[in-house]
């Protein structure tokens, strides 16, 4: 993505003729692969330890939550071995795929150490007690940073070596399989499952179809509805991948969905407090309309705080929110990577190309293959492997002991690649260059906002509140 974001500097010409690449073949060929075997490692081996009654946690560290400054020096001068060593986990997993993909380490190694004590810092700040009071979630801290770094100066040529967006989300998006077990859907139940499915489906064709009225091109139209109807930032850059779309239209998608995403963070809050809603109803409301993880777990705990401090007047138990949230996006939203960038690499492959090209010719499976994004197939892997070990356990269990021992840890990996993305993100985007755009990607996707919104609260607060009212009582 650090080419995609690049490309917009390039003539028009030029940028219109360039289309997301399908990578080279070969199990090691591209970022998409190492992503698989570099996060499916980073789980087994902890599988492997908990199995035997131990952890990752040493080597899987995070700033620990903190009032004063003085308690997150005493933190970190504690924990300096863990973070030197994962530094060296991190730069020697990145570098080893870079090597191979003929990257130069002299220039990647000292940007990722500057991007690591950045991410560091970011960590910090998202650890702070306040820090949900201000909506201060890591990724999203790291995404303002990197832009109002980039947008007020220029960056030297060596420094973008080790800003890898896709190969940093890649990694996390297999890693976030291994967070979300299929049993997970089970353990939801079908109201969570049944809602999340009616908005990816509603959403992705409100954006679809609003995007081709508007002219847009249909691939864009794609990214463009999945990003919106699913998991941000991840889905942009799978389903790009996946139907060829043009870099550049994988960096509008992902820059609407961060804007709204932050929006959002603000205006669900605020209104589900004017709507006296409760904290079930109000944290499935956000799973529903948000577009991004980082950004709604910032406004479901925000809820929960308003609710907690609320004395009573507000109906619910305060980390209700944040568990409906996780069952409506995280759960399941998210799952929904998967199923899309399948659906739209066969659409891709068997309508669109033949209907491009004037040619028609019998699809072949290994065409599809070939534009499948690699690092889902990592990501229903890691979910996989989950799934098999919390069926041993019941949901309590799960959460007492695989959770903390296993899950959190993987969690915490997962985090600090995505806030090496969001930074990155933020470095390579000039707001300048996205606005050359115009107006109908912005307008295609306002329309999905403005269905998935009114969707979510009738869902929630109507169709499904009996379900959501009694979550967590």
């Amino acid at each position: 993505m650090t080419e995609a974001i690049s490309t917009l500097s390039k003539p028009a010409s030029e940028r219109q003729a360039e289309r997301l690449p399908t990578g080279r073949r070969g199990l090691f060929s591209n970022e998409d692969w190492w992503s698989v075997w570099l996060g499916l490692a980073l789980i087994l081996a902890a599988w492997a330890l908990f199995a035997n009654g131990s952890s990752i946690k040493w080597l899987a560290v995070a700033p620990a939550k903190w009032t004063q400054w003085s308690q997150v020096v005493s933190d970190l001068q504690a924990h300096l071995p863990n973070y030197l060593a994962l530094f060296a986990l991190f730069a020697l997993l990145f570098g080893t795929g870079l090597a191979v993909l003929g990257q130069k380490l002299a220039h990647f190694l000292p940007s990722f150490l500057i991007l690591f004590i950045a991410a560091t810092a970011i960590f910090v700040v998202g650890a702070w007690t306040q820090a949900s009071h201000y909506n201060l979630e890591p990724p999203l801290v790291a995404l303002v940073l990197g832009l109002l770094v980039s947008n007020l100066t220029r960056l030297p040529d060596w420094f973008l070596a080790g800003l890898r967006v896709e190969f940093y989300i890649k990694l996390g998006i297999v890693l976030l399989g291994a967070t979300l077990p299929l049993t997970l859907l089970v353990w939801a139940g079908p109201v969570a499952v049944g809602q999340a499915t009616i908005v990816s489906l509603v959403t992705f064709f409100a954006i679809f179809l609003a995007g081709k009225a508007l002219g847009l091109d249909k691939r864009f139209a794609a990214v463009l509805g999945v990003g919106g109807a699913v998991c941000g930032v991840s889905a942009a850059i799978a389903i790009a991948g996946a139907v060829r779309a043009k870099r550049e239209q994988a960096s509008v998608a992902i820059t609407l969905v961060i804007a709204w995403a932050i929006v959002m963070i603000f205006v669900l809050p605020f209104a589900s407090k004017a709507l006296g809603l409760s904290t079930g109803v109000a944290g499935a409301w956000i799973g529903t309309s948000e577009f991004a993880d980082a950004a709604g777990i910032a406004a479901a705990q925000a809820y929960g705080d308003v609710a907690r401090n609320a004395g009573g007047a507000i109906a619910g138990a305060p980390d209700a929110s944040v568990q409906a949230f996780t069952l409506m996006k995280v759960v399941g939203r998210d799952i929904w990577i998967g199923i899309w960038a399948f659906v739209l690499a066969w659409v891709a492959t068997t309508r669109w190309d033949i209907a491009a090209t004037g040619i028609k010719a019998k699809a072949d499976f290994r065409d599809i293959w070939a534009r499948f994004p690699k690092f889902v197939f990592g990501f229903v892997l890691a979910s996989a492997l989950v799934t098999w070990i919390a069926s041993h356990y019941s949901l309590a269990d799960y959460r007492k002991v695989v959770t903390p021992d296993l899950v959190a840890p993987i969690t915490a990996l997962r985090t600090w690649a995505f806030i090496f993305c969001f930074l990155s993100i933020g470095l390579t985007t000039r707001l300048r260059s996205l606005s050359a755009t115009g107006w109908k990607p912005l307008a295609a996707f306002a329309v999905g906002v403005a269905i998935n919104i009114v969707l979510g609260y009738v869902l929630s607060a109507h169709v499904f509140a009996g379900y959501w009212n009694g979550l967590g009582s």
